[in-house]
């Protein structure tokens, strides 16, 4: 194989993003800015009500404040790059950026789907079996069940990041996407990539399969002992301590489902209106979920709103 044509460490890859639709640009640039400093200052407040109010020192605020902070996490991994190349049209990464970003954006998205998971188990202890919820979610469990979520998703995207970084690439440099995105980044190797894809599928099957169905199971049981309940109004009050999480699951899933689960377009104008849409889709699946979650937490927790309200009163504003 020639190597004379890869592409050198040194001058990394350029990242296409909108720079085919300048129009798109400006407007895309205030609406993701807008909606990256809501996720900032939703999922910090988050943060902060969980560490600071004592009555949300429970499993499951511990799991919300583990997800808002990986929200603030995988946003920031991409979105100012992002708003970057808003403002410089086919923005030039350096190889060793490319691949950090590849690694946080790959973590933080495997150890969302993990967390996700430990959150329906803690959600099926607490209404299954209530009266053995302090023993089997005590802070001997919770923690270790939140920091292996933290390391499968960080070991996942070691591996993939290192397979996908060992590979020579040559000819164009050019990834039509706005960040490092490992699909996008594949597709220019030129050496064979079967090993990067059976890797990636059985990432899949463990990180992303395994959870949905532990979720699954999980919601079947749920639902089974809720409806099991005499009362309506005990029906209500126990569904409404996982409606938030189960939002938060549909938009999760339905998103990456609707991402990559859509058919391939032979048509080449049809495939050109395609790789915008799959670019968009795929920005704001990492903005809008991370978004939105704070907000389905805020608006289906009253205790929450308990705790924002106390917090922002102590520093001398009106709710």
């Amino acid at each position: 194989m020639d190597r004379s044509n890869e592409t050198s460490p040194m001058v990394g890859f350029i990242l296409l993003g909108l720079s085919a639709h300048p129009k798109l640009e400006k407007t895309f640039f205030m609406l993701i800015l807008l909606m990256y400093l809501v996720i900032l200052l939703g999922n910090g407040v988050l943060i902060l009500v969980t560490i600071l109010d004592s009555r949300l020192h429970t499993p499951m605020y511990f799991f919300l404040g583990n997800l808002s902070f990986l929200d603030i996490c995988y946003t920031t991994s991409s979105v100012p790059l992002i708003l970057d190349s808003f403002l410089t049209p086919r923005k030039t990464i350096p190889f060793s950026a490319c691949a950090v970003q590849m690694f946080l954006s790959f973590a933080m998205g495997a150890t969302e789907c993990v967390l996700l998971g430990m959150m329906a188990f803690d959600r099926y202890v607490a209404i299954c079996n209530p009266l053995r919820y302090p023993e089997v979610m005590s802070k001997a469990v919770y923690v270790p069940m939140a920091a292996g979520s933290w390391a499968a998703g960080s070991t996942s995207a070691t591996v993939q990041t290192s397979l996908a970084m060992q590979l020579p690439f040559c000819g164009d440099n050019v990834i039509n996407h706005f960040t490092c995105e490992v699909l996008a980044v594949l597709k220019l190797a030129c050496a064979d990539i079967s090993i990067n894809i059976i890797s990636m599928a059985m990432a899949n099957v463990i990180l992303l399969g395994t959870p949905v169905l532990f979720i699954f199971f999980s919601y079947v049981f749920i639902i089974a002992t809720i409806l099991r309940i005499p009362s309506g109004e005990g029906r209500k009050k126990a569904f409404s301590t996982c409606s938030a999480h189960l939002t938060v699951v549909f938009i999760f899933y339905g998103t990456i489902l609707f991402m990559y689960g859509k058919p391939k377009s032979k048509d080449p104008l049809g495939a050109d209106k395609q790789d915008l849409g799959d670019k968009l889709t795929s920005l704001f699946y990492g903005v809008v979920t991370s978004m939105l979650n704070p907000i389905i937490y805020s608006l289906r927790n009253k205790e929450v709103k308990a705790a924002v309200r106390n917090l922002v009163t102590q520093k001398g504003f009106t709710w």
